[in-house]
């Protein structure tokens, strides 16, 4: 089912999408690939974080529904961005293993209905 599914969701992707999503995956010292929630949403064409949080809302909840523990599935990280002042501020962002970025990118293509 899981392959099916995945699939899918490629089958929505083109040649160039998919070399975008490997472009901004990046690797721990431990070898384990992930992608940053905040990278994606713009993969995703979110424009703005409030809505892209949203998804990640939903996508948490089906976790949680689903018996797993939501922390250790998205777990959050912190990190400084520059604002128009010059300043930097902090802002939450999620680590997503390559299952987790699967399950997140279907999830989000139903959002938008593109499944």
């Amino acid at each position: 089912m899981y392959s099916i599914i995945w699939r899918s969701i490629y089958a929505k992707l083109e040649a160039a999408e998919y070399k975008t999503f490997e472009k901004i995956k990046q690797t721990d010292k431990n070898g384990l690939e992930f992608w940053l929630a905040r990278d994606l949403q713009g993969v995703l064409n979110y424009s703005k974080w409030e809505n892209f949080s949203k998804v990640i809302d939903r996508a948490m909840l089906a976790c949680k529904n689903s018996g797993l523990n939501v922390a250790n599935h998205f777990p959050d990280l912190r990190k400084m961005v520059q604002i128009g002042s010059g300043a930097a501020k902090s802002v939450i962002d999620y680590k997503l293993t390559r299952y987790l970025q699967q399950n997140f990118l279907y999830y989000c293509l139903q959002q938008k209905n593109e499944i």
